[in-house]
């Protein structure tokens, strides 16, 4: 029997060029070879972490969320709050313009929600969990538990509606001017969910 050959045996086969992701790696293996004891530290301090159940769960985001509570509390204290979200804009900027370009050149205004959600550690490490849709990005605000925790020991005054709407949405739709776009920001769930939509 005839060995089948292809339609168009006179030219040579190609595989077509399938552009991967950044991050994509042609090697298989974990990633953190050669970086082990990097791993084993990072491990070492999750198991610490949620290892703390005292006054409440701790959660790996915590330093970061005390981190961005405190901050926002000194603005507000001192009546910046309208210059510290200005400072974070003016911080991202290069970034934010870099993606703006990117943009423009595209068509593409899912990238702005990819650059600030899904990309950054700056999200990703503050909020454990984002649901990524076409058009949108939803996660719980990471703020509640560590709020209500320092209010009942007088360490701040500041609530979870007071960080999202003096802090959250305003540095959102200042990052989405500056990428060429609009963020559109829901108001806190009950649920303290959250919902980005590009529009």
């Amino acid at each position: 029997m005839a060995k089948a050959q292809p339609i168009n045996a006179d030219q040579p086969a190609t595989s077509p060029q399938i552009k991967r992701p950044a991050h994509w790696r042609e090697n298989h293996g974990s990633g953190f070879e050669g970086r082990e004891a990097l791993l084993g530290q990072a491990m070492s301090m999750v198991i610490k972490t949620l290892s703390q159940t005292e006054p409440y769960q701790h959660h790996v985001n915590g330093a970061l969320v005390l981190a961005h509570l405190g901050a926002m509390q000194f603005a507000k204290n001192n009546g910046l709050l309208n210059e510290y979200v200005e400072h974070d804009r003016k911080m991202m900027e290069p970034v934010n313009f870099r993606i703006r370009k990117l943009i423009e050149e595209t068509g593409n205004k899912e990238l702005a929600l990819e650059a600030t959600f899904d990309i950054t550690e700056c999200h990703y490490q503050l909020v454990l969990d984002t649901k990524v849709e076409p058009g949108k990005r939803t996660w719980v605000s990471p703020f509640k538990t560590s709020i209500e925790a320092c209010r009942r020991m007088g360490m701040m005054d500041m609530t979870e509606a007071d960080v999202h709407n003096l802090w959250t949405r305003p540095r959102l739709e200042a990052y989405a001017r500056d990428m060429g776009v609009e963020f559109r920001v829901s108001d806190l769930g009950a649920d303290g969910t959250v919902t980005c939509e590009v529009m």
